[in-house]
């Protein structure tokens, strides 16, 4: 066995193998499939069936509506142990107890066991022997963590669509969607009922399933596979009378009225119209499971998450957001317009591949005029030539444009040309705003050397 030392050895190990996160192009029949993953559980004795859980999917809102559902079972006084994708600084983020890391001993030692055990795995089929990817490593890890620290609960989140993701081998207590939008077309489909469909496939035989607003004919499919599966479908929209927030920089005001007489007042540290409707989904999904007192909606209200619209330093205001699809970024821009004032804010941007760029673009430029292109990271593949020549394209005389590919030097300008009273704001995926903190924290240690 491989000597593991430290938890970057457990990470290093595991993305030796295939990693479909890293390269999408990898992803064929023979690597993205559920029997290898099955086969995978079954040699480790099952431990996805040791705690119940919670199983999210969609395209946007996965990330807040678990911890929202994590941290609403934790305040009942459970262990819950949260799986969530993809991480914004440390791998750690993605195997937490609802946000909060295990310790390093327990995950090296956990760790070890997994890794002395797959020693003694094997699967073939039609195409010969295959090796599990790196995500389901990732996903039996999780579940081996949640088992051996004998979790009571565990919200897990889809990593990529729903029906064969490597998620999709628990029976959970409760099904989640959010809601959906075009992306990762060339894997999921080109159009949303096809992506509503790979998602949907969470929804399991009479296990009640949790729907969020959504598109007309993403609701139709999921509604459709709810009652294929003898699923009792809760649909947000249905439930409520009316749902109002207002972002402030105490957080999101949020006054949900809901069809059974409740009537929720609550102020979310979690800012931007989005997270209210995110909340009331994991709101829904927590009293149907039977939980509903103060302890429950004071952990809703202080759930905090990162990378989601948070301020990470000052003077000037300098946010990071993972919006990365036409909805998403129109809710970050409304947060931003309520909160800040537009013509002194610059936008730092990068997107991956595989994504809806001119839409994104187009909803940009209606309200910034200052914007500095960068490359994401290379984690995956991206091509900040082509966005930054689609916004010359688009843009007016009056807006500006930088190509900056390196982080760094893009946090840098950004701040040249950025006032004290201004706003900078990163977006278009977690991978950039991961590297914008990395560079900001390397800025301040910079800035606080100088006045020593």
């Amino acid at each position: 066995m491989k000597n593991i030392a430290s938890f970057d050895d457990i990470i290093t190990y595991m993305s030796c193998y295939t990693n479909l996160e890293k390269n999408l192009n990898h992803i064929n029949t023979r690597n993205y499939r559920l029997d290898r993953m099955k086969k995978l559980l079954e040699h480790f004795d099952h431990p996805e069936k040791d705690f119940k859980s919670i199983h999210v999917a969609g395209s946007k809102g996965k990330g807040s509506t678990s911890k929202f559902i994590a941290e609403g079972l934790k305040s009942q006084g459970f262990k819950v142990g949260l799986y969530a994708s993809p991480h914004l600084i440390d791998y750690r983020e993605r195997f937490t107890l609802c946000g909060s890391f295990f310790d390093d001993d327990f995950l090296i030692e956990t760790g070890r066991f997994m890794i002395e055990k797959l020693e003694s795995f094997t699967f073939s089929d039609e195409w010969g022997e295959t090796y599990p990817t790196t995500f389901e490593l990732f996903t039996l890890f999780a579940f081996l963590l949640f088992s051996r620290y004998k979790c009571d609960w565990a919200v897990i989140e889809t990593g990529l669509g729903g029906r064969l993701d490597a998620t999709n081998t628990i029976i959970p207590e409760a099904s989640v969607i959010c809601p959906i939008e075009l992306e990762h077309t060339k894997i999921l489909g080109s159009t949303i009922q096809l992506i509503a469909s790979e998602k949907s496939k969470i929804i399991k035989y009479k296990v009640p399933c949790f729907i969020a607003t959504m598109r007309e004919e993403a609701k139709a499919v999921m509604i459709e596979e709810a009652m294929s599966q003898n699923s009792t479908i809760h649909i947000l929209e249905n439930n409520i009378s009316s749902i109002d927030s207002n972002t402030t920089s105490e957080g999101e005001k949020v006054h949900i009225v809901w069809n059974n007489g409740l009537d929720d007042r609550l102020t979310l540290k979690l800012r931007g119209k989005v997270m209210a409707q995110n909340c009331a989904l994991a709101l829904m999904t927590l009293r149907s499971l039977g939980f509903n007192n103060q302890e429950m909606l004071k952990a809703v209200q202080n759930t905090a998450l990162a990378g989601r619209f948070e301020t990470i330093s000052t003077k000037p205001d300098l946010i990071i957001d993972g919006a990365h699809t036409p909805v998403s970024i129109a809710s970050l821009i409304d947060t931003s317009n309520q909160l800040f004032d537009k013509s002194k804010t610059t936008v730092i941007f990068g997107l991956v591949e595989d994504k809806d760029y001119t839409h994104i673009i187009g909803e940009l430029l209606k309200n910034f005029n200052k914007f500095i292109i960068c490359k994401p990271g290379t984690f995956k593949k991206s091509n900040p030539q082509l966005i930054y020549d689609t916004f010359l394209q688009q843009k007016d005389d009056s807006q500006k444009v930088w190509l900056i590919e390196d982080a760094s030097q893009a946090l840098g300008k950004a701040h040249e040309i950025t006032d004290n009273d201004g706003t900078i704001i990163c977006c278009g995926s977690f991978y950039l705003a991961s590297i914008i903190e990395l560079a900001n924290n390397e800025r301040k240690k910079e800035d606080f050397k100088k006045c020593l």
